[in-house]
């Protein structure tokens, strides 16, 4: 079973490479330490795979960094899945790799996921858990102006998002197949806001906290897991 299970991981992580350019591969290990194969086997790290492919193909000068540790103004730190650093503004993805049917409000504490069998299994609202993300970072780039975040929620193509209900403004909820259209729709009705420049050195100032110690990451997975 193990050797099915491997052969599949390989296969797949095959495909993905051969459909997928150089430079997006080799960018999402140079910025993760994880090869395609390692993401793949990991239905965290291949939900962000797949979003950075649909980004990485995006109009306008732009930085991605995954994976971000930063502190939460509480004595611990709150993780980041993707934040895409453009010309029209920050947008913050937090990426669901999920399967079965989603129903949430933003209002909300937990949004459920719910299956044919009748299970069902309760999640933290990922719109108030996003806007956590957006708060630290603004707490760190206090010169970006807080109109130029974005809160994308990306679910995979496996659940459907049947009764989501959500009005706050730069804050879309939507399905990973559905991420590139919103984006460039996004882009084009925005006016271009941060300079290249500066985009890099905001860059370069938070790729020091997507590199954290292995000790950072593993308080933050002893934090979520108390919580539950």
């Amino acid at each position: 079973m193990f050797d099915l299970f491997k052969k599949a991981i390989h296969t797949i992580g095959k495909q993905l490479r051969e459909s997928s350019p150089f430079s997006t591969v080799s960018t999402y290990k140079e910025e993760t330490g994880k090869g395609i194969f390692s993401a793949v086997s990991n239905k965290g790290s291949y939900g962000e795979f797949l979003s950075y492919k649909k980004l990485s193909a995006l109009p306008g000068y732009h930085k991605v960094l995954f994976n971000i540790y930063l502190p939460n103004g509480k004595g611990q730190t709150t993780e980041i899945d993707v934040v895409f650093l453009h010309e029209t503004g920050v947008y913050v993805i937090e990426s669901k790799n999920y399967s079965g049917w989603i129903f949430g409000n933003e209002k909300d504490m937990n949004w459920m996921q719910t299956f044919p069998n009748g299970k069902k299994y309760p999640f933290y609202n990922p719109i108030k858990q996003n806007a956590g993300h957006i708060r630290a970072l603004q707490s760190i780039l206090p010169s970006i102006d807080s109109g130029l975040y974005k809160s994308l929620i990306v679910f995979s193509e496996r659940c459907s998002l049947k009764k989501v209900y959500h009005d706050s403004p730069n804050t879309y909820v939507m399905n990973r197949n559905h991420l590139k259209k919103i984006m460039t729709e996004e882009i084009n009705s925005s006016s271009y806001q941060l300079e290249p420049e500066y985009i890099d050195k905001v860059y370069r100032f938070l790729s020091h906290y997507s590199k954290a110690e292995q000790i950072v990451k593993e308080q933050h997975v002893e934090t979520i897991q108390g919580r539950k």
